[in-house]
């Protein structure tokens, strides 16, 4: 079932997929409806995922859990009320590669961690912008290059490096118009175990380039491209990057030989080598396994709502270190 506030809208997706289409309300009160997929602007999540939530509904909503840290709140709290699972899309950590660099730090095969870099550098187009109105705007975009587009490899960054300690940003709207949030952005961050880190994120970029997210320890490095692993080498160990390291499983070592953090399997390196942008949907469909198999189990997703908080807390202090040219402290 679908709904929309355009009613048209959600007659439209009823016809392609076959379903039905109803009033919101009726979804929540329909008993043989378990989960709620929240696909609003995202300055309206909480307004839908809260309902959902205390009508006892299981709820994924998508990046950014919510633009503003009170409305990410609101829907912890409402969660916390009804017990039901509660996930925010990041589908990138689904990604086998964020997931062997994820277990190759966590194994210390890194060593300390001194340094990451978090690049987006994307485009959109000033088309892209005046297609809603909702877009570029603080009260329903919640920002603009980082929020809406950075936000996923921000993630990472975080999930991998650890809980962010203190930000020093720059941001502009430098390409486009008629938007009030910026397309430009660069912050300097401290990580809570010393670690520093650069992010950048832009939709000025033309024509586009795959993000990227390194990694560099006291004893190994790590570089993503593109949702795909260049390079993972361990000092004294094996170097691979490129189809080996994404094909099969990757060797860390320290001192020697240890094998291995995790592998593709064939499903996914299948649709990774068929035409398309990196079998896109691949990591989407794990992350919706994941939420499903957790509320009927009854266990947290692996994105819950505090880790999606976690994320929306780090773009509002680049916002506000941005807007005062100080350095703000999580």
């Amino acid at each position: 079932m679908c709904s929309d506030v355009v009613p048209e809208r959600a007659e439209a997706m009823a016809a392609e997929f076959g379903i039905d289409a109803a009033p919101y309300a009726d979804v929540l009160a329909d008993p043989t409806i378990d989960a709620v997929t929240v696909c609003t602007p995202s300055g309206l999540h909480a307004e839908v995922g809260v309902p959902a939530l205390l009508a006892g509904k299981h709820v994924i909503v998508e990046k950014p859990m919510e633009v503003t840290l009170e409305a990410c709140d609101r829907l912890l709290e409402a969660q916390a009320t009804s017990g039901a699972t509660l996930a925010v899309v990041s589908q990138h950590r689904f990604d086998s590669a964020s997931q062997v660099v994820k277990a190759a730090v966590d194994d210390g095969e890194l060593g300390r961690l001194v340094l990451a870099e978090a690049r987006v550098p994307w485009y959109r187009t000033q088309e892209y912008y005046d297609s809603g109105q909702w877009r570029g705007t603080w009260a329903l975009d919640g920002g603009g290059a980082l929020m809406n587009q950075g936000v996923h490899t921000l993630d990472l960054l975080r999930w991998i490096c650890g809980p962010v300690r203190t930000v020093y940003a720059v941001a502009r709207t430098a390409a486009h118009e008629r938007i009030e949030v910026e397309d430009v952005v660069c912050a300097t961050l401290e990580f809570a175990d010393g670690a520093v880190g650069t992010l950048m994120a832009t939709t000025s970029a033309y024509p586009g380039f795959p993000a990227s997210l390194s990694v560099h320890g006291t004893s190994g490095g790590a570089v993503i491209e593109g949702d795909r692993l260049a390079t993972l080498a361990t000092v004294g160990g094996d170097r691979r990057g490129g189809e080996a390291a994404n094909a099969h499983a990757v060797q860390v070592a320290t001192g020697g030989t240890r094998a291995a953090t995790a592998a593709v399997d064939e499903a996914t390196r299948t649709a990774a080598e068929e035409p398309g942008p990196d079998g896109w949907g691949q990591a989407h469909s794990a992350q919706l396994a994941d939420f499903i198999e957790a509320a009927e189990q009854g266990r947290r997703p692996l994105v819950d709502g505090a880790e999606g908080r976690h994320a929306v807390e780090v773009v509002r202090a680049v916002y506000e270190s941005a807007r005062t040219g100080d350095r703000v402290t999580l």
